[in-house]
């Protein structure tokens, strides 16, 4: 249940970025979005990159943002890729382990501070298997988001490692949604991945101990996302009723 419950929140990590993105994109300027991401930006592009140079494609007019008014990064994507179905996969899967590896290096070096303060913040390692659990789920996800919460309050919060790491993990987590055009390929790459976790650690308890060893860091992921979903949803039912109260209709 442990890799089963890894692939269901690696997808809630994927769509979680993928709606807080879409979300601030229309409350603010799309190219104040993007360059406010962009050390995220860098990280996941590069992992695009390399996962076209593995799978044996070329990279081509390759821009950390573009020049339109949405200022988004852009990669000339190939027609078809060299290496059918697990191109694409390789190809969805490289920039989120990027900005995963990123995120635990991060964490290591400047996140001390407010992962020791988040003994709890912990999501679960299994899948429901009742309505009863299943209904638990949410309530277990808004306490995630709590306690990730008062970890940062609790931690050293004005010191410039810890301002350092959260700005990072923001931009590295919402950086996680999967680029436009590779959206099915990051979804069968999460699958895939699941399974291949399964097996090895089937094989070896090696594989098992660094699943839980990096849960911490899964955990906060999942929180920080759910929680900027949450507020951007938030903002944007603000704006939206404003719009309604202002308009002379």
């Amino acid at each position: 249940m442990l890799y089963a419950a890894l692939t269901f929140w690696l997808f809630v990590i994927i769509f979680s970025a993928w709606g807080v993105h879409s979300l601030l994109s229309r409350l603010i300027k799309p190219r104040i979005v993007n360059s406010i991401l962009l050390p995220g930006t860098l990280v996941a592009q590069l992992g695009h990159v390399l996962g076209l140079l593995v799978t044996g494609n070329a990279v081509q007019n390759t821009k950390l943002m573009g020049d339109d008014e949405k200022g988004e990064p852009t990669s000339e994507q190939p027609e078809t890729h060299k290496i059918p179905i697990f191109g694409s996969i390789l190809v969805g899967l490289l920039p989120l382990v990027a900005c995963a590896a990123c995120l635990y290096v991060a964490t290591n070096l400047w996140g001390t501070g407010v992962m020791s303060q988040s003994g709890s913040l912990e999501v679960q390692q299994t899948l429901p298997t009742s309505i009863a659990a299943a209904w638990d789920l949410p309530r277990q996800c808004i306490d995630a988001m709590q306690n990730m919460l008062d970890a940062i309050i609790a931690s050293d919060l004005p010191a410039w490692p810890t301002l350092l790491f959260l700005y990072l993990a923001v931009c590295l987590t919402v950086r996680m949604a999967p680029f436009e055009g590779h959206q099915r390929g990051a979804v069968g790459a999460i699958v895939l991945a699941g399974l291949v976790i399964w097996l090895i650690g089937s094989l070896t308890p090696a594989a098992h101990d660094l699943v839980l060893s990096s849960w911490p860091i899964l955990s906060f992921a999942v929180a920080m996302l759910l929680f900027l979903l949450t507020l951007s949803l938030l903002l944007s039912g603000i704006v939206g009723l404003f719009k309604i109260l202002s308009s002379n209709q």
